[in-house]
């Protein structure tokens, strides 16, 4: 489903989050932790993944698309087939719940009947149905990441990629976050989750895939975090 293809990627101005000649596949409905220390490289093969930042040689493949050569004009189309959840959540503060939901698949251009319906199983799938009229600031940051990751699958992408969601949470909403993205994975959608978090990783017992200096030095079917 994706592959890295002696992917390369160097800023110019910055060593730090380059990423080395990287080969990785992943399949569908597979549930990917990928780990290394901040600076490793980790969000880079987000920015990859997303077409966001191009790599410098190397191909990247999401089924039969090789996504450095999508255009500008293709990308929202490809883009959509993907939902992303950030550390920082990036939250409509303005909106509540349910209209945060529902912006994503406005977005997408979906109907009103379609937000209507759609909008409530992605609240409850993540518990938050009775938050549907609260604002983001009424929300602990676990609620809000548990919100994100709503807005993440309400057009049913199959992907999700998940960069540190944890980051900024205490122990149990971190516990919760990673619940709901298994049930998610059980579901049938692929989950790449970025962290530099053990216990997170000791908790999953999934395929992990460690990074350092940019490099892959480790791909553990069903291995525990060794950093």
């Amino acid at each position: 489903m994706i592959r890295f293809e002696n992917v390369t990627k160097h800023y110019d101005d910055e060593p730090e989050g380059s990423v080395e000649k990287v080969n990785l596949s992943i399949h569908a409905g597979e549930f990917v932790s990928i780990v290394g220390h901040s600076g490793a490289g980790k969000s880079t093969l987000i920015r990859l993944l997303m077409g966001e930042i191009k790599p410098t040689s190397g191909n990247i493949w999401f089924d039969d698309f090789d996504v450095d050569a999508l255009s500008s004009s293709e990308l929202p189309a490809f883009r959509r087939r993907i939902g992303v959840v950030f550390q920082d959540f990036r939250l409509l503060p303005n909106r509540t719940a349910f209209e945060n939901v529902a912006f994503a698949m406005e977005a997408a251009g979906k109907t009103d009947d379609e937000i209507v319906s759609d909008v409530p199983h992605a609240l409850d799938l993540v518990g938050l149905g009775h938050k549907a009229r609260s604002f983001p600031r009424e929300m602990s940051g676990g609620e809000r990441q548990r919100l994100a990751i709503a807005r993440a699958i309400i057009n049913q992408p199959e992907v999700i990629l998940a960069d540190e969601p944890t980051g900024n949470l205490d122990p149990q909403s971190t516990y919760e976050i990673v619940q709901i993205l298994k049930k998610i994975n059980d579901l049938g959608t692929t989950i790449i989750l970025t962290t530099h978090n053990k216990g997170i990783i000791d908790a999953l017992g999934k395929r992990v895939v460690t990074i350092e200096k940019g490099k892959v030095v480790r791909d553990d079917k069903h291995g525990k975090h060794s950093m």
